[in-house]
Order: C-alpha cells, then structure tokens, then sequence
C-alpha cells in the first residue's frame, strides 16, 4: 500500500534559513519525523515527504521555515509545534484564555484542554486536574497561582504533596523529615523558580507567602485567602482527601491533580483521586477536567510511551 506522499520546495533559496529550519546535523528534522512517524528526504531546498501525517508535516515544516527567517529554531521550538500539531482541530484551541500574569510572557495552554484547564481554574473554586505526565496539570495550576497572587487575588499560595514512596523507603534517605520529604517537593520549587524568578520565590517564602508542604502537616489547618495545590493527588488515600478538601477556606481556591495510572499506595489501599469523583462529581463549584495523551508537553515520545502503556494496560486486562 502506497505511503501518503507530500513535496515542496522553499524558494526562492535561502541556504542560512534552510540551515536554521533543519538543525544542526538536520536535528529538528529528526525530531518532526519521530514526531509524526514520517519519513522526510531533501535535496537543497526540495522536501519530500512520506507517511500516514506527511501533510501535516509539511504544514509544520512550513511553520518552521517562517519562524527561522529571523531566528534559530531551539529543540523546544521543535517539540512544543509537534505537541500543537498533533492536534485534531489547532484552529479550535481558545482565544479567550485569560492572560497569565507570570515571568513567562509567553505561557498559555497549548492544547484545547490545556486552554479549558485555565478556565475551568479561574471559574471554579476547586478544580481537579486529572491525566498523565506531561500534560501540564502542575505546572499550569502553579501559573494560576501565581497569577492570582500577582493580581492580589490571594494572600499566599500553599503547595502541597503526599509523601509517598515510589519503589524507595524515606527511612534510606539522609536527614531529618523536612530533608527527606524535600525531594517530593523539588518539582514545585522548580515550577515557582521557572515562573516567578528565584530572588522573588526566596522573598516570599521568607514572608511565608509561599508555603510548601507534605500532606500529613495539614490535619487541623483552615487555609483562608489562599490557593492551595494538591499534586500527586493519586497517592493520597480517601480519608486524606477528605481531610485536604476540608481545609479549604474563605476567600481560598483549590487545585488537585493527579494520574490515577501511576497510584504508589499499598496494594490494599484505595487512592482518594480515583474515589473522589464518584463522590463529589454533582457538586457545584467542583470541576474534574480529564487531560489525554495527545496534550502531553513534553518530548514527542513521551505520547507515544503514554499510549503503549495504555495498549498494555488494555490488553492485560482483557487477558484476564
């Protein structure tokens, strides 16, 4: 069976912006073809292309060619197109995302999803943020926070994660509790660095403005005018999640994400994320958003590992 075909030549030639288009030993092409399951063949300023996605790669290759007339095109620029590509429908992502008041100017959902997340956070007083790795669940319920906190929306913002093992024992690592539960947090402080800078960060948790703290240091807590983010969500147990829910004040607004396919807990443990929408899914001011495998923001690959997994999963249990 003949392979889609697609061809096109950029002219007239411009052999430095063709270099930048390419990538150093044609890097970047490499990335589109893994990316899209392509093969692409050139010939000076001739490209063809061959596979199931070779007009949509053509389409990013064109893409690409206009951003490289006054730039080099980083590996980031590469995968961060391919994650947009793959969708279904781009021209269906949202316009109307409110801006994100953060030190990344160019911060937004990249996929359809990813806008809707935003939304859903802005317009919910708790949100849970529901799907697999790399599909921007944290990292952009830390942007909101910190634009809340920008807009003076919130006094302070509160991170917070379980502290549970995935294969290691806490007891092996080195230091007291707070140094042994530090690894956990590490995404989040570098998800706050990333965002707001880390002079800004140090200042504020020197006020105690910005608070990061394991699970098990809720119990009896009230958090007033605050924006709370519950990450990892999968490995809290049902009665935690409804001692983490309960903390929420006035004035405050909640974030809980998770991936109920990579639970930590004991075998004989329920996980409090899977449990929790069956309980609280027809409460008004509460929104589950689910994330797929096509909003993964990471490398292309990561989609695909995504989906063979699921494959997997789905396999096995039919063989049950």
């Amino acid at each position: 069976m003949t392979q889609p075909h697609s061809s096109h030549s950029f002219t007239p030639v411009d052999n430095e912006r063709l270099a930048r288009l390419c990538g150093a030993l044609d890097e970047n092409l490499k990335q589109i073809e893994t990316g899209l399951d392509v093969s692409i063949q050139r010939r000076g300023e001739q490209f063809s292309l061959r596979g199931e996605q070779a007009g949509r790669a053509l389409s990013l290759l064109q893409r690409f060619y206009a951003l490289a007339e006054k730039r080099e095109l980083s590996i980031q620029d590469i995968q961060l197109g391919l994650v947009e590509a793959r969708q279904h429908n781009p021209q269906d992502e949202t316009d109307d995302t409110p801006p994100l008041h953060t030190r990344r100017r160019d911060l937004k959902g990249r996929t359809p999803r990813q806008s809707r997340y935003i939304q859903a956070i802005f317009s919910h007083d708790i949100t849970f943020g529901i799907g697999p790795a790399g599909t921007g669940k944290t990292y952009l319920a830390v942007a909101c926070a910190v634009d809340a906190m920008e807009r003076d929306a919130v006094k302070r913002i509160v991170l917070v994660r379980p502290a549970v093992e995935a294969g290691e024992k806490l007891g092996f690592l080195p230091g007291d509790l707070a140094q042994k539960v530090d690894p956990y947090l590490r995404p989040l402080y570098d998800a706050l660095y990333d965002l707001m800078g880390f002079d800004k960060v140090a200042k504020l948790f020197e006020k105690n403005l910005i608070e990061i703290a394991p699970l098990a240091y809720m119990r009896g807590r009230t958090l007033n005018n605050a924006f709370i983010i519950l990450d990892e969500a999968q490995n809290t147990t049902p009665e935690q999640m409804k001692m983490f829910l309960t903390r929420i004040g006035f004035g405050s607004r909640a974030v809980i994400t998770g991936d109920v396919t990579q639970i930590d807990l004991a075998r004989h443990q329920k996980s409090g994320l899977v449990e929790v929408e069956r309980i609280l899914s027809q409460v008004r001011g509460i929104h589950f958003h689910h994330f797929q495998s096509d909003d993964v923001v990471r490398h292309p690959l990561v989609q695909k590992i995504v989906d063979a997994y699921d494959r997997y999963q789905i396999q096995e249990n039919e063989d049950r």
